[in-house]
């Protein structure tokens, strides 16, 4: 986060006109516009906050080709052809990372190694088993061995995957986001969407608060999408994942990255530090977002397990969360946004936002030129998995649920009750209050619905925020949007006296 992807991005200012302008700057955003820079487009690059400052940011940068819920589940639901080409996709997106780093000469510490999913201590070695049969179906070369470089791990059962990689991916960005530049793209931090327009036939028009954009096309890649309430939303929920950095001694671990059979799973790999300390970067402890305020104890439980399986970490240097998007079917939806034309959608990476982004950008940007590509079909955003119906039914019923919160009590008796450092729901007759009262007790109170659908609010303590639970839409104290699907910022709400 530290990496100051375009340090000197200039105002929007005024009315402007491109061939393709691109709302969200994470990797799916900043790829696409490459894609279709080299190929002599005008680009345009809009962000609501700083440039690469969202997601992308937070991820933990695991390059596995893989389904991350494993090829086994995507074959039962979408059959072994489907899960042949994602994995194909995915493959290549990891290829074009590695071309593209070379050939822009980025240094992003970018390399291959193996990639190891092992039996976690106390399970049944099933899991392997199943998971070797269903890699080798879809072609991707795998090795069982037993025993991993992990402390009490020598007699579990693993899946070893060659060429597998990672990068530092905003030092990546950022040399993406230079070659973009030097073709004549452009970029533009701090610029908040009001609305998107396409007009039969013709050009799209993307309204935003410091004037309008009109493009040929337009590509939506929020994270969560801006541009619908229900169409693609109902099949994707948000989930908040954690993630620590510890100082770790050269040399103490086999570079390579390391995942578990746990559910939510466990995944580790090392970053390049100086001299001869590097980071261990920790991640999991995964739940709905919003449905679980618990961080202290997340980064407890992360760090117990890191230690007992890696004695040689030393201090905790980072923490950190951040939010992924999982499809009732495991693939992302990339492609045209339903009902529109030249208006497409990147949203849903399920886990995978660094390999999936770049499987978007060679599809959306092989839509937006006229081409097709024969990835298409897995990613297709119209689609609809049959044998996903129980994923779908159990991830929806999380916004039932949420519209019943409405008819509870509040948190707490009274705005007074509420304490400095710390956030809460507040009943006040008919009305919900998100409250937040800061360190020198001045209050914050602002309605309790997300201006996405109006689903009930619930506060993150940790990144002192309110999360919706429904499509994973984020609110400042102040009630400013800092996360996509929401667009409009919490209304004010008089408090009582």
């Amino acid at each position: 986060m530290d990496v100051d992807v375009v340090p000197e991005a200039p105002p929007l200012g005024s009315d402007r006109r491109c061939d393709t302008i691109i709302i969200g700057s994470g990797i799916a955003g900043i790829s696409t516009a490459y894609e279709l820079a080299i190929e002599g487009q005008q680009v345009m690059i809009i962000d609501r906050g700083q440039i690469a400052g969202g997601i992308t940011a937070r991820t933990t940068a695991h390059l596995a080709p893989l389904c991350d819920d494993l090829t086994a589940e995507m074959i039962k639901l979408r059959g072994e052809d489907i899960s042949r080409l994602f994995y194909e996709s995915q493959v290549t997106a990891l290829d074009r990372i590695e071309e593209i780093q070379k050939r822009e000469n980025i240094d992003c510490d970018f390399r291959r190694l193996d990639g190891y999913l092992f039996q976690a201590p106390g399970t049944d070695s099933k899991i392997i088993d199943d998971e070797l049969d269903a890699v080798r179906k879809v072609g991707a070369p795998v090795h069982r061995l037993v025993g991993v470089p992990l402390a009490h791990c020598d007699k579990q059962h693993a899946l070893r995957y060659p060429r597998q990689a990672t990068f530092h991916p905003l030092k990546y960005l950022k040399g993406l986001a230079e070659a973009i530049t030097a073709k004549g793209g452009t970029f533009y931090p701090h610029i908040t969407v009001q609305g998107i327009q396409e007009f039969d036939g013709g050009p799209v028009v993307v309204a935003t608060d410091h004037g309008s954009v009109t493009a040929k096309a337009a590509v939506v890649a929020t994270n969560s999408p801006i541009i619908d309430r229900f169409a693609l939303h109902t099949k994707m929920s948000p989930y908040r994942t954690y993630a620590m950095a510890f100082s770790i001694a050269r040399g103490a671990l086999p570079d390579a990255l390391y995942w578990d059979t746990l559910d939510p799973y466990h995944y580790v790999r090392l970053q390049p530090g100086e001299g001869r300390t590097d980071y261990l970067i920790v991640g999991g402890a995964d739940h709905k977002s919003g449905e679980a305020d618990d961080a202290e104890a997340r980064f407890e439980g992360l760090e117990a397990w890191a230690r007992n399986l890696i004695p040689a970490a030393k201090d905790v240097t980072h923490r950190w969360s951040g939010q992924v998007l999982d499809t009732i079917d495991y693939a992302a939806f990339i492609g045209r946004n339903p009902g529109n034309t030249n208006v497409y959608v990147h949203t849903g990476d399920s886990g995978q936002g660094m390999t999936h982004g770049v499987v978007g950008s060679l599809i959306n940007s092989a839509l937006i030129l006229g081409s097709d590509t024969k990835w298409q079909e897995v990613y297709e955003p119209t689609r609809k998995t049959a044998a996903a119906i129980g994923n779908y039914l159990r991830e929806n019923l999380t916004a039932v649920q949420n519209f019943a919160e409405y008819l509870a009590p509040g948190e707490l008796g009274s705005l007074d009750e509420l304490k400095p450092g710390h956030g809460a729901i507040v009943r006040a007759g008919l009305t919900k209050i998100a409250a937040y009262r800061d360190s020198e007790g001045a209050l914050h109170a602002r309605s309790a619905a997300c201006t996405h659908v109006g689903c009930h609010l619930h506060w993150n303590s940790f990144e002192v925020c309110w999360d919706c639970p429904c499509h994973g839409s984020q609110f400042a104290v102040d009630g400013t949007a800092l996360n996509a699907p929401a667009i409009s910022p919490l209304a004010e709400v008089k408090t009582p006296k």
